[in-house]
């Protein structure tokens, strides 16, 4: 393939991903896989201490919407729960208490890509998140993890627990984005 073909097709995939993308209108969750991928990349440089030195720590967060449960929601409100879910993280992360606990060069970076999909998904979406039973269910959660920093006094190890946790929640939201 000589490098005109090449440029040529690589146009012409650029061009049809974009139409496609276009006609599906704000229901699209890989426009924002890139930047899904970035929050994940900085939720692993966050690790100040490896996870196994915080294991007599770890907890139950009491995760109600597993993988089987959670897939059942309607297209409509994976969104929802994907928009609660970041909503969500950066409260915590925004916290006063998170500001100690990491290299703040990287929570603000990770913080400013929280804030910008959570823009996004409010602009494409313009008010169509709404999903109270999922609202109660997220926020219960959160609480929890809330309610644990505080009782373990915001130590190193219980910041290491709940980047894990933070990290494999916004996994499951994305997950279930990419199946839309």
């Amino acid at each position: 393939m000589s490098m005109a073909q090449c440029s040529l097709w690589l146009g012409d995939r650029a061009m049809r991903s974009s139409i496609l993308i276009c006609s599906l209108g704000g229901d699209v969750p890989w426009i924002h896989s890139l930047e899904n991928r970035k929050i994940v990349s900085l939720l692993r440089e966050l690790e100040v201490i490896p996870s196994h030195f915080s294991l007599n720590d770890r907890t139950d967060f009491k995760f109600r919407w597993e993988r089987g449960s959670i897939t059942e929601i309607q297209k409509t409100q994976r969104t929802c729960f994907h928009h609660l879910v970041l909503q969500q993280i950066f409260s915590l992360l925004n916290a006063a208490d998170s500001h100690a606990a990491w290299n703040r060069t990287l929570l603000y970076q990770l913080l400013s890509r929280l804030h910008h999909s959570l823009e996004e998904l409010d602009q494409t979406n313009e008010g169509n998140l709404v999903c109270p039973y999922l609202g109660i269910l997220v926020w219960n959660y959160f609480q929890g993890i809330h309610n644990y920093l505080k009782q373990k006094k915001y130590s190193t190890c219980a910041w290491e627990v709940v980047r894990v946790e933070i990290r494999k929640a916004f996994s499951l939201s994305t997950n279930l984005l990419d199946r839309l």
